[in-house]
């Protein structure tokens, strides 16, 4: 799940405003129930470390726009803002519904904020200028980019992360070499 939200100041607003009107809407509940959109962590453990790294960023400055509530393994969807480098949410991977968004002045500076992380999995660009994003994607090192859509895994394709987010791939056909041991074998006869 995305996890930063970098957006430019002209748009912050507007974003804001539709991002938590359509988290208000997640139909949360049963996971076993197909209508379900969201429902509680793998453990009460992960709700816990998350608990502490949303209110760790709280104590720094980060804001509640909404949620930040827990029950056992379930951590309510929450969005943070005023989120800076150095705040567990923005620092750290959080496995769970927070989105830490970051307001920025320009789109190189959403770049380069977009570049400061020790992970690197994915990139989701959203832009009406496809040929100023596709310049990015080399300088953002993560090893999948994606514009104007979710970063997702297609069993067609390779996926995996650079940086802290991993080494090597998995699915596809190269993904399936990282599982198995190549041989040289070379007979002089």
């Amino acid at each position: 799940a995305a996890k930063r939200f970098i957006v430019v100041e002209d748009i912050y607003g507007e974003f804001l405003e539709k991002f938590k009107a359509k988290v208000k809407k997640l139909n949360i509940g049963d996971p076993a129930d197909k209508n379900t959109e969201l429902s509680v962590l793998a453990r009460e453990d992960l709700a816990k470390t998350l608990k502490k790294q949303v209110d760790t960023s709280i104590g720094q400055g980060a804001k509640v726009i909404t949620g930040n509530k827990t029950d056992k393994a379930y951590f309510e969807p929450t969005i943070l803002t005023n989120v800076k480098p150095g705040m567990p949410v923005f620092d750290e991977e959080t496995f769970g519904p927070v989105a830490a968004i970051i307001k920025v002045k320009t789109k190189e500076d959403a770049y380069k904020m977009a570049s400061h992380s020790k992970f690197g999995l994915g990139t989701m660009v959203f832009t009406q200028n496809i040929d100023d994003a596709r310049k990015q994607i080399i300088q953002i090192a993560d090893g999948a980019f994606f514009i104007n859509e979710l970063v997702k895994s297609d069993p067609r394709l390779p996926f995996g992360g650079t940086k802290a987010s991993g080494f090597g791939r998995e699915l596809s056909k190269e993904g399936i070499h990282e599982f198995v041991n190549r041989k040289t074998v070379f007979i002089n006869l």
